[in-house]
């Protein structure tokens, strides 16, 4: 476990064993988080990493690896698969979380910038989606955000370099189109994915390729943990 957090399997466990027993999230993140003396980042990787077990094996249950869903349109929840990958090409800490999926902890969102850094982001997915004979694609971008549309553009050209059928546009609300959509979703977002029957990891499993990225696990995997 990284020294900066020495506790952290053993907070979460507490965490886990609260959550399971219908403590409220918040009261009980700050209670684990004073007892181990946990900064911003550690309380981030609990929240974004600990779920009951309940909700957690739910989700679990309906991951599924892109190559298991070959030739399905798939449609990327843009800027939350994009900016997960961005942070871990930044080498910003990373979770393996309890119901399979990796999410960052960087909460950069607001301070996303279109950049060469973003265009390189970009390839990789692109390359990855290819290698992996995905169907037809659809990103769809969150349009309050800065240059979504600017970034759907150079998404669609790098894409499609790469020889994928791809559709992306700024969309005000892309969780209506994505809680809809009738193939597979990206996204590591918990309502989409309690919301929609097949959903894939793309940025968990782009990450899982580069094992120096800083992928934290909270936990032993069990049966069931997509990798």
């Amino acid at each position: 476990m990284n020294q900066r957090w020495p506790n952290l399997p053993e907070a979460a466990a507490d965490f886990r064993f609260l959550l399971a027993r219908g403590y409220p999230r918040k009261a009980a993140l700050g209670l684990v988080g004073n007892r181990y003396g946990l900064d911003e980042i550690g309380r981030r990787l609990l929240h974004r990493g600990v779920f009951a077990p309940e909700p957690a094996d739910a989700r679990r249950a309906k991951l599924r690896l892109l190559r298991e869903v070959p030739g399905r349109p798939l449609a990327l929840d843009g800027h939350n698969v994009l900016i997960t990958l961005s942070c871990a090409a930044r080498g910003l800490p990373l979770v393996a979380a309890d119901d399979g999926w990796v999410r960052d902890v960087g909460e950069v969102s607001r301070a996303f910038r279109v950049s060469p850094a973003a265009d390189r982001v970009l390839t990789l997915m692109a390359d990855y989606l290819a290698d992996q004979a995905t169907g037809s694609v659809e990103v769809f971008y969150d349009a309050p955000l800065s240059l979504s549309g600017e970034l759907a553009r150079r998404t669609r050209k790098i894409f499609a370099s790469r020889g994928l059928s791809v559709r992306a546009q700024a969309v005000p609300v892309p969780e209506r189109l994505l809680s809809g959509f009738p193939g597979a979703i990206a996204t590591s977002d918990t309502a989409l994915i309690d919301a929609h029957e097949t959903v894939v990891d793309l940025a968990g499993e782009i990450i899982r390729r580069h094992p120096a990225w800083r992928l934290i696990a909270l936990r032993e995997p069990g049966p069931g943990v997509q990798g």
